[in-house]
């Protein structure tokens, strides 16, 4: 039978079929191969209890990607969750993950959830910064949907994102995704509710990461909320590669491979868009924090 692991606890995988979700062990061949089966993962499984719903999981079907962190395979795309107030975006920590998702070829959308909070339109600010980068950044209010009572503008520009693929959804802790989750998708969250309590984890704290099935193939994987990332797979020079704003203006720097860093404003035309405001200074100098640690091998 196929199927596909929607969590992976102390060794035990919990594997969507049509036949419903069954708890399986890993054969022992993949400890031997040393392939760690993952959340995402398409895989065979044998029953072994119909009653109990468990199996074995006899086979991992060929994999499209594969993440580290968060520990996830076959994405499709990214939906990156931050808010615009309680707590705080941590804009640096968007663009590393940025970054990240950028080296594993995942395109990404940014969901700046919280706008009933924003007093002071920083929002819009965030939303122009990283248009003009390249992104789709959709703006919201899980509350506020949720008190709409039926689907809002928002719910159905996140659909549309998610349909047919299946989406990394990640960001720091208290920023939503929890209740972002809830609201596309009840059903697969009372299904998970059942398979948490059989557990003995709680459906309401993100510890793992898990996959939801919204609609027949459409996922999205919830992963724990993350206060740090390190940049890693790529040479500081290649750093620019991944801050897509910069692509317009570098090639009229005086040296090939420029990196926008020691040159000076006359021969650097990044720097000098970033004096005439045409690249955010935000994003400039986190720019140049993350092209130092990844110099130096430094962790932030």
């Amino acid at each position: 039978m196929l199927g596909k692991i929607i969590k992976g606890i102390a060794g035990f995988y919990y594997v969507h079929t049509p036949e419903g979700v069954y708890e399986c062990k890993a054969k022992g061949i993949f400890r031997k191969d040393n392939v760690k089966p993952l959340p995402g993962d398409d895989v065979e499984i044998s029953v072994l209890d119909e009653a109990e719903k468990e199996g074995n999981i006899d086979r991992l079907l060929k994999r499209k990607n594969e993440i580290i962190r968060p520990a996830a395979a076959n994405i499709d795309g990214a939906l990156i969750v931050f808010s615009v107030k309680d707590p705080e975006p941590n804009l640096n920590l968007l663009d590393r993950f940025l970054v990240y998702m950028g080296i594993q070829d995942i395109p990404v959308t940014i969901f700046f959830n919280k706008t009933d909070l924003d007093d002071c339109g920083s929002c819009d600010r965030m939303k122009e910064i990283y248009e003009n980068a390249g992104y789709r950044v959709i703006q919201g209010s899980t509350l506020e949907c949720e008190n709409a009572g039926n689907e809002s503008g928002t719910e159905s520009k996140l659909l549309e994102v998610l349909s047919g693929k299946t989406t990394l959804l990640a960001g720091p802790s208290g920023v939503g995704k929890s209740s972002l989750t809830n609201l596309l998708h009840r059903e697969s969250v009372m299904e998970v509710g059942r398979i948490s309590e059989k557990i003995k984890r709680g459906k309401h704290t993100t510890r793992h990461t898990e996959l939801f099935t919204l609609f027949e193939g459409t996922y999205i994987l919830d992963t724990p909320g993350f206060t740090s990332l390190y940049v890693t797979g790529i040479e500081a020079c290649e750093l620019r590669l991944y801050f897509p704003e910069f692509s317009e203006y570098e090639k009229e720097c005086k040296y090939s491979g420029c990196v926008h860093v020691g040159e000076k404003e006359e021969v650097c035309a990044v720097k000098r868009a970033v004096k005439a405001g045409h690249i955010p200074r935000e994003r400039y100098e986190n720019y140049l924090q993350i092209y130092e640690e990844i110099k130096s091998g430094k962790r932030w």
